[in-house]
């Protein structure tokens, strides 16, 4: 069964699979008995929670059941925690857990200001060991990804100190350098990258690293970082050409590091290669990325741009706040649920909350965490669709965040209706990006800002899509909204527009494209990109 880790493999998968056997049998229990793996959940974190500003508040015990717990303390968003969240960054400490804050993750504010969420050893070790589950799987199914170097596009684990003294940073950093030393040793990217100041210096010197290394998988969480990797590639191949032949990190973006940087690291003479895609650069076993919501769009132009057809392995329904299923193929159903982690609980269309195990196939749910980083039932507004069971434990894809999507008139577009009504019209354009926005006027109108190549009926037959695949846009279209307009944009501006977010603070290895600007901020951010005469 896909699902479930059998004794028997191959040497690597044996290997990691003794290494994690205790997580493992946690896993395999979720899955034959949901209820008794979150109730033993909960006491832990309660257990961490009770003794403290929040728990007392709340009247929080470890012997609280599932049920009492949930009417003890009410779903809460991040702005309404802001006032013990303020007393956590301040240092204080017990406010939300007992546990020492080791740091503080900042997420990538695309769709909201940045937050900066706390770390705690008992939360680290929860997500560790669903991320543990996932290269199992992996290795389970890939035997080729162990044999050769592992390409991740991480944002540094500490990117600056608060006043308090607490460091902050990006959470892919963090999960990177929490990884066992015999997974860390097959990283060919040295720690400094990272750190480069310059966002086209900081790829330039990665993709130098990778294409002396034997790549055999390649992580990032989202899908438009690896195009985006495939473009560089192209876009400085002569430039990497000359430094792979001389041995150095000197030309292209490289001019402007300083010599010590380069002194530190290793670089050797390589051959220049004459096809610069990534399948044909390296070995490569698989791609990890986001493949739920809006991903569709960028995952159908991998094997073009990748020069093959590499597998796709979904990295997970994971976010600064914690790692929630585990995919266990490469297929696009999403993951199995993680119970032996946090506490999950999922609100249906009414804001009824339900538990994994009383979970309908084919239901779409917004996601209730409860962590031991001190999060109780935290709405992480994010929709999942339950695709199937593994057990008694729920499949769950990502679907999109709960709260974006376009309105104006009461049409509700959302992203995942743009991205599949984009891709059924790709004989009509080939985007490097695109976001979707709005015009306001007495008859406001849609408008689509879209870099790369596109026929001028693109237009037209958008808006004819989104009114097939929403029943309010059409009826709006009739009377309360113009024809979609559609706005060119420049080429690099999406490339502009990334290197605008991570150099205002954005973790680099998070950002996500803005496929709906929800509001005038966010359109303008991607105008201001827009380099046109």
């Amino acid at each position: 069964m896909p699902y479930r880790f059998p004794e028997d493999g191959h040497g690597p998968y044996r290997l990691f699979r003794g290494l994690e056997r205790a997580s493992v049998d946690r896993y395999h229990r979720t899955l034959d008995d949901p209820a008794s793996a979150q109730q033993e959940r909960l006491r832990a974190i309660l257990g961490l929670a009770s003794p403290t500003a929040f728990g007392r508040e709340h009247g929080l015990r470890p012997e609280l059941g599932l049920d009492r717990f949930r009417e003890q303390v009410p779903v809460r968003e991040f702005d309404e925690l802001a006032p013990w969240m303020d007393r956590v960054h301040a240092g204080e400490e017990r406010v939300l857990t007992t546990s020492g804050v080791k740091s503080l993750l900042k997420t990538s504010g695309t769709t909201g200001a940045s937050k900066l969420l706390p770390v705690t050893e008992p939360y680290a070790a929860e997500v560790k060991a669903g991320q543990d589950l996932w290269r199992l799987a992996l290795i389970r199914d890939h035997e080729a990804v162990t044999k050769g170097s592992a390409l991740t596009v991480t944002s540094p684990a500490e990117e600056g100190r608060l006043p308090s003294g607490i460091p902050y940073g990006s959470n892919t950093g963090r999960m990177q350098d929490e990884q066992p030393l015999m997974v860390r040793l097959r990283f060919p990217i040295p720690s400094a990258v990272q750190h480069i100041g310059d966002a086209e210096a900081r790829i330039y010197a990665l993709l130098r690293f990778a294409l002396q290394a034997r790549i055999s998988t390649l992580t990032t969480a989202n899908p438009s970082t690896v195009l985006m990797l495939c473009r560089k590639l192209q876009e400085h191949r002569e430039s990497l050409g000359r430094d792979l032949a001389a041995g150095t990190c000197r030309e292209g973006p490289a001019r402007e590091l300083k010599l010590p940087w380069r002194a530190r690291l290793r670089l050797r003479r390589t051959p220049v290669p004459t096809d610069w895609r990534p399948a044909r650069l390296w070995p490569l076993a698989t791609v990890n990325c986001w493949k739920g919501g809006p991903a569709r769009f960028f995952l159908d132009r991998f094997p073009e741009a990748l020069g093959g057809d590499v597998p796709v392995r979904e990295v997970g329904l994971t976010a600064s706040e914690g790692y929630f299923a585990v995919p266990m193929t490469d297929g696009d159903e999403g993951g199995v649920a993680w119970l032996g982690g946090h506490v999950l609980e999922f609100l249906d269309d009414d804001d009824t909350p339900h538990w994994a195990w009383e979970l309908e196939t084919g239901r779409t749910y917004r996601l209730v965490i409860t962590t031991s980083a001190g999060l109780c039932r935290y709405d992480l507004n994010d929709l999942v669709e339950v695709t199937g069971h593994a057990g008694r434990a729920p499949i769950l894809r990502f679907v999109r965040k709960g709260a974006n999507v376009l309105s104006v008139t009461g049409e509700k577009v959302s992203e995942d209706q743009l991205v599949r009504a984009m891709t059924a019209l790709s004989h009509l354009h080939d985007a490097v990006g695109f976001t979707l926005g709005v015009r306001m006027a007495e008859v406001p109108v849609y408008q689509l800002a879209i870099e790369g190549p596109h026929r001028p009926e693109l237009a037209a037959a958008l808006d004819r899509a989104l009114q097939e695949g929403n029943v309010e846009y059409a009826s709006k279209r009739e009377t309360r909204l113009g024809p979609l307009e559609l706005v060119p944009l420049s080429d690099g501006t999406y490339a502009r527009h990334r290197r605008m977010l991570v150099e205002g603070g954005a973790p680099d290895g998070q950002v996500k494209d803005v496929l709906l600007a929800v509001d005038a901020t966010a359109w303008d951010h991607l105008r201001s990109a827009d380099r046109r005469p």
